[in-house]
């Protein structure tokens, strides 16, 4: 850069040292700030005599696609380029220099998209739902959103289970549309009243629902994270801001006067202002949750209890570690990589939730945490898809059992789990129980038909040995055939098998018993045992027979 001049960065998240090199210049050199659309319309920056638009920005767009949000570049609007070029002619002429022509400048966009395009619309939805306006389709917008954005957030708080199937409010969502934050953090803060975590749950809403507090400079991340190293979790970055919280409450505590504090938080990379935001957001929340009569938790609560209650938000941000290195396997059949700032990194189990996930040049998961799938199985138990393979009789456990596998938006939850079939589908397990348990004989049980069928269905099968003749007994269909239509409907396993025949009368309990004519096939009902001695005399000596 040409000699004396200064190279001065402007984004959102300078800390308060850095603003004031841009606001308060020192020196008379030529100052350069890159700037992103922050100085657009936000802010004045003095003595700008020169603009040079790259005609791009980066929009947070969310995509009811893939549920996510993205932060892309794109080109920016006509009314965009217009106040970047107001820039340089606040004090006096200026010039603006264009990175582009005049004919893609025509081309663009009168104006930006307005925030309702480029949204979530699930609080919008759950707002109107409480304050019982007309749905949202009918609400006139300047520009109105697309129907599948308005799905999307219908289907969101569906998940949250703020609205039923009918998309009609529940009990559930009047008690979100209270609370001044994302239905996703409002659903936290509910879960986290029934796990007894509250007391944990209102600092990790109000640290979601801000900026992070901790700076992380570009110039500075080694020392940031140095700093901030003390404030880390080995498990969840959720947690992480507990332990900030925390540290922060007891310098607040302490503090000899407001400059020192001020000065040992900028010490350790953390903004004044930010924090102070957490606080003010905090006491919101606690004096909400005064109002309802929910009572904060005064014992600490454990992992599980502030990770279960985070799921029941978070349902759509969970993912498993894929086979190639590095990537995660979320629902809805996305893949995305730890953000390089986590300090998780790959210390991060098989299983995580995010606190959010962001699309840039990958899309990141941020402020993660290890959880236990059986979590996301009791927290998403409304939104599971199960589906069973490979049902069978298994003759020990005396029941039907299948294999069932559970999906949360195509994401498997786990597979191969041993379950009762006849809970899931009597019909067909009543079916299995009497193909391969009463015809066939494999069941452990003493009832009296049972016996007396097997050993009758034994005696043919030795008189088929004896005659050579494997046509004798009749086909398992007719023996199937016999027992279905004996045995109710809502008998498929031994335990039911056993108690529905303790309370047959005897005349009934006979009528399981099948008969040597109703086994024997008519061609073969001549046939006996008359001309098959069980033995022979020869020569003096009696000899057992074995045909």
């Amino acid at each position: 850069h040409p000699p004396g001049a200064q190279i001065l960065p402007l984004y959102a998240r300078l800390s308060q040292a850095e603003q004031e090199r841009i606001f308060r210049p020192q020196g008379s050199g030529r100052r350069i700030v890159l700037a992103t659309n922050v100085a657009e319309t936000s802010l004045t920056v003095p003595g700008i005599r020169y603009v040079v638009d790259s005609g791009l920005a980066r929009v947070k767009r969310y995509s009811w696609r893939n549920k996510v949000e993205q932060l892309r570049i794109e080109p920016i609007s006509q009314a965009s380029a217009n106040q970047r070029a107001g820039r340089c002619g606040r004090i006096g002429p200026g010039v603006c220099l264009r990175l582009y022509d005049e004919a893609d400048f025509k081309a663009r966009p009168a104006f930006t998209d307005p925030e309702v395009l480029r949204s979530s619309l699930a609080s919008v939805i759950l707002r109107m739902k409480a304050l019982r306006l007309d749905d949202i389709e009918a609400f006139p917008f300047v520009d109105a959103p697309a129907g599948r954005a308005v799905a999307d957030g219908y289907q969101q708080l569906q998940e949250l289970g703020a609205l039923d199937e009918n998309n009609s409010l529940t009990a559930i969502g009047r008690e979100q549309a209270r609370l001044p934050v994302d239905p996703r953090v409002g659903r936290m803060i509910l879960a986290a009243r029934d796990h007894q975590c509250l007391t944990e749950m209102l600092v990790i809403a109000a640290a979601l629902s801000v900026q992070d507090p901790r700076d992380r400079p570009m110039q500075e991340r080694e020392a940031a994270d140095a700093a901030h190293a003390k404030f880390n979790d080995e498990r969840s970055e959720f947690l992480s801001y507990l332990k900030l919280w925390r540290w922060y409450a007891e310098q607040v505590q302490h503090k000899a006067s407001q400059r020192k504090l001020v000065a040992l938080l900028r010490q350790n990379l953390l903004s004044p202002l930010r924090l102070r935001e957490w606080r003010d957001v905090h006491s919101q929340l606690a004096a909400l949750v005064g109002e309802q009569g929910w009572r904060l938790n005064e014992a600490d609560a454990t992992y599980e209890q502030v990770h279960m209650a985070l799921l029941t938000g978070l349902l759509g941000n969970v993912g498993t570690k894929a086979e190639e290195g590095g990537v995660w396997q979320g629902a809805r059949d996305i893949r995305f990589h730890i953000h390089p700032g986590s300090p998780l990194g790959k210390k991060a189990g098989r299983w995580i939730v995010a606190g959010e996930l962001v699309e840039t040049t990958r899309l990141y998961a941020r402020c993660i945490a290890k959880i236990d799938p059986r979590w996301v199985e009791r927290a998403g138990a409304h939104l599971l898809r199960r589906n069973w393979s490979d049902p069978r009789w298994e003759k020990k456990a005396g029941q039907v059992v299948a294999n069932e596998r559970a999906t949360l938006y195509g994401l498997t939850v786990y597979a191969g789990r041993r379950v009762h079939f006849g809970r899931i589908d009597p019909r067909q397990a009543r079916e299995i129980f009497i193909r391969d348990a009463l015809v066939t004989g494999e069941i452990d049980s003493k009832l009296p038909f049972l016996r007396h069928n097997s050993r009758l269905i034994a005696s043919i099968e030795k008189l088929e040995h004896q005659t050579r003749r494997p046509d004798i007994l009749v086909d398992d269909q007719l023996i199937y055939a016999f027992y279905d239509a004996r045995i109710p409907e809502d008998v498929f396993q031994t335990a039911t098998l056993e108690r529905w025949y303790s309370r047959l009368k005897p005349d009934a309990a006979r009528a399981l018993e099948l008969s040597r004519d109703e086994l024997m096939r008519h061609d073969a009902a001549g046939i006996t045992t008359d001309v098959f001695p069980k033995k022979v005399n020869w020569q003096g000596v009696d000899m057992a027979l074995d045909y």
